[in-house]
């Protein structure tokens, strides 16, 4: 009898473990084992992944509306890209705060699957943000360095005052848009697993492997949620273009790794 206690035990716990080590797999954009951080697969490179971040450099990237990236603003921490919290900023020689603005790729991309890890510092918020148009960006009041596209919303739901704003504003939304449903947020502190599908005129986000929300551009219900939101009075905000991925300043410390992207079509 006891073996077979034994034996029914071991039949539960590789149960177990298989179920882990699938979830585990249904993290990654391409499956298989593992990579290092910041590098693809083999599997990943024969599915047409590429890596936006090569882990040590912002080669790629930029400062929207600068020509350069802002060292005081934005670093390498580790083996990740950290937004610097204003508050550990130095003011410049004239005693004024440094000029910051969000962080975008060089190149613009249409239809594809983005996949990412982020973490956030206690209390704060920043984002993800696609689909964006530098001229609107800068061409839109107050005409500063901050990028007008969909947001991945990056925040700690616990502490941050946003939160208490609506789903829409918590991690994982669509901001100011559609709130996320069913979702898993790890600790402040920890890296959360996050996928964008943005494909024709469909868009999904993942969180920690599962799919937390979806939406489909020009349809009535998204027209309706756009007409409710913050940017209805933004002329082509929600056109589909090729466009800029952005890491966004909003004062707080954050940090992004293993940045991966598969154009598809």
């Amino acid at each position: 009898m006891r073996n077979r206690i034994l034996s029914f035990r071991n039949i539960v716990l590789a149960a177990s473990l298989a179920a882990v080590a699938a979830l585990a797999a249904a993290q990654r954009p391409g499956g298989g084992p593992p990579a290092a951080p910041n590098t693809l697969t083999a599997e990943e490179k024969v599915q047409g992944w590429k890596l936006l971040f090569d882990g040590r450099s912002f080669a790629g990237w930029r400062g929207l509306g600068y020509d350069g990236v802002s060292d005081k603003h934005w670093r390498i921490d580790g083996d990740a890209i950290m937004k610097v919290a204003a508050k550990d900023i130095a003011p410049g020689a004239d005693g004024e705060p440094v000029p910051g603005g969000d962080l975008m790729t060089v190149e613009t991309f249409r239809d594809f699957e983005l996949a990412f890890e982020w973490k956030i510092s206690s209390g704060g918020n920043s984002g993800l943000k696609y689909n964006v148009s530098e001229e609107i960006s800068r061409g839109t009041p107050p005409k500063g360095h901050a990028a007008l596209g969909f947001e991945y919303q990056v925040l700690d739901d616990d502490l941050h005052e946003d939160a208490r704003n609506g789903p829409n504003r918590t991690a994982a939304a669509l901001y100011d848009l559609i709130g996320p449903r069913g979702k898993s947020l790890r600790p402040v502190g920890e890296y959360n697993s996050a996928r964008i599908v943005f494909i024709k005129n469909h868009g999904e986000h993942w969180l920690n492997g599962r799919k937390v929300l979806d939406f489909d551009l020009g349809t009535t219900a998204f027209n309706e949620l756009l007409a409710k939101s913050k940017f209805k009075a933004i002329a082509g905000f929600a056109d589909k273009r090729r466009g800029h991925i952005v890491l966004q300043d909003h004062g707080d410390a954050a940090w992004f790794r293993n940045l991966k992207i598969r154009v598809v079509g």
